[in-house]
């Protein structure tokens, strides 16, 4: 048996001129807020698979229940061969389980975390010896268009996105986001996690925990903006808050000045006052009815769901 070695591209740069001035913008909006995908250097892929663990964050638990449960279904209904592309692959965990059910052509891992992802890919590929296995480092935040060259005329791809960050989006982002998966996706089509509408307690708990994980992810996106953007902030000055908004269907993440201060930066500065928010996340929480809706708006059709038995979250496949 041939044994490969994964192959990575690096599509992002994280220290572009046109990143840095986006999130100074973003700082000095009313209210301010960052990008989430700040919360992915090193040190945060890390301890979002901390909080994965925790006894209150019920999705990856959840939606690992219906993969174990209709697994060979969705299988059945993707078919082999495929080009399987893990969008958010982190340390690549979930695809893992997924891949001796689907025995897809390629496995495509994507992901803004370079460093993190190699290491993730070495490990899968030694599970795999034979699979052909493409790492990406990409921030498809704003834009899920993948390298030009990757995907073959003559491929299928598949695109995986599981857990809840499609509800990072805005449900108008989030539409216009699988439109543009399905522009790539021709022949093949979407497999996505959503979480759904549940009680607020169970809700609120899972973004700010007893042990304060989620404080120190929160946190840590800080120390990463001030890494790549070159802000200067000290995150003891700072809170975690966490609450679910009924009106929007969402959760926010806020971190919190906990006095006046000033954060400032080559050629800039904002003040802040003591109670002042900077917007970290979203995280929209869906019905069926309403994301079914979304994937028809982007031109997806025949779709398929499943259910955890709780009615707590749902596994789409939908055809490009």
């Amino acid at each position: 048996m041939t044994r490969r070695t994964p192959r990575f591209i690096q599509a992002h740069q994280s220290d572009s001129s046109d990143e840095r001035a986006a999130a100074l913008r973003g700082l000095l909006r009313t209210p301010a807020e960052a990008s989430p995908k700040y919360f992915y250097d090193r040190l945060g892929s890390h301890l979002f698979d901390a909080i994965t663990e925790l006894p209150e964050y019920y999705p990856t638990r959840t939606e690992a229940a219906v993969f174990a449960a209709h697994g060979a279904e969705m299988a059945s209904r993707i078919g082999g061969g495929a080009s399987f592309i893990d969008l958010g692959a982190g340390n690549c965990a979930k695809a893992a389980r997924l891949l001796p059910l689907l025995d897809p052509a390629r496995y495509v891992a994507v992901d803004i975390s370079a460093d993190y992802l190699q290491d993730a890919l070495r490990r899968l590929q030694r599970e795999h010896p034979a699979l052909d296995i493409v790492g990406v480092g990409l921030d498809f935040s704003s834009s899920p268009a993948l390298p030009a060259d990757l995907i073959g005329r003559d491929e299928r791809p598949v695109f995986f996105y599981p857990g809840s960050s499609i509800g990072n989006f805005t449900p108008e982002q989030a539409q216009a986001f699988l439109a543009g998966l399905r522009a790539q996706a021709q022949g093949g089509g979407v497999l996505i996690g959503v979480d759904l509408v549940k009680p607020v307690p169970v809700l609120e708990a899972a973004y700010d925990d007893a042990l304060g994980v989620t404080a120190a992810f929160n946190l840590n996106l800080l120390r990463n903006m001030n890494r790549l953007v070159g802000t200067d902030f000290d995150p003891t000055q700072w809170r975690h808050v966490a609450f679910f908004d009924s009106a929007r269907s969402r959760i926010e993440m806020h971190l919190e000045a906990q006095r006046a201060l000033v954060v400032g930066w080559a050629g800039g500065e904002r003040a802040f006052r003591a109670g002042e928010r900077l917007h970290t996340e979203n995280s929209y929480k869906y019905t069926i009815e309403s994301f079914s809706a979304l994937l028809r708006g982007a031109g997806f059709h025949d779709q398929r769901c499943w259910t955890s038995g709780n009615g707590w979250f749902a596994v789409f496949w939908a055809k490009a």
